[in-house]
């Protein structure tokens, strides 16, 4: 339970930053527009990977079967 508990205040201060770092951006306009542009590149990595994860079966067997 503790565990949830600080992923979901890890989360919350790292939705903030995102946010925070996006309207600076964008009060920096238009020299804000090469930070977003690096920022959704960044986004979409993260979404890439975190999706192949997800749905890896190799990738959760072998977290679930094999000694540490």
């Amino acid at each position: 339970m503790a565990e949830k508990f600080a992923y979901a205040v890890l989360g919350g201060v790292a939705l903030t930053y995102v946010i925070a770092l996006i309207a600076g951006m964008i009060v920096a306009w238009p020299f804000g527009i090469i930070g977003l542009v690096v920022l959704a590149a960044v986004g979409a990595l993260f979404i890439k990977v975190l999706r192949d994860r997800l749905n890896n079966a190799e990738d959760d067997y072998y977290s679930r079967n094999v000694d540490k």
